[in-house]
């Protein structure tokens, strides 16, 4: 883990929080010399990019986004999966060691009705 975050460029991480969101969007702020401002830089690693945090790689990742997905309406809660393969990975003893301790279940679209879009108002 250290050689992941001793990779990062010079810089400090920092979060911007789009207006009305509960969500935070991770940048790198590196600083330049000559008197020039900092300059941000989308920072694209993940869990392992943030020094306050000490991941825990048995765990899985936080679902960060999960409030403001079920929060939409636009989805349902599966019992179990759908996936042929993911029943039969669960199912396999071979496998157990290798399982997150916590299985979150899946979440499936609702369907929707296909909006209309300005093609479909114009007649030829």
């Amino acid at each position: 883990m250290r050689e992941v975050r001793e990779s990062r460029p010079v810089g400090r991480r920092i979060y911007v929080q789009p207006e009305g969101r509960d969500s935070r969007v991770p940048f790198r702020e590196i600083e330049l010399s000559g008197g020039e401002p900092p300059v941000r830089l989308y920072d694209t690693s993940g869990p392992f990019g943030d020094p306050a945090l000490e991941p825990d790689l048995k765990a899985g990742l936080t679902p960060l986004r999960e409030g403001w997905i079920r929060s939409r309406g636009d989805v349902d809660e599966l019992e179990r999966s759908s996936s042929d393969y993911r029943l039969e990975r669960e199912a396999d003893p071979e496998t157990s060691d290798i399982r997150f301790p916590r299985i979150r279940k899946p979440l499936r679209a609702k369907p929707v009705r296909q909006m209309p879009t300005y093609n479909d108002d114009v007649t030829l």
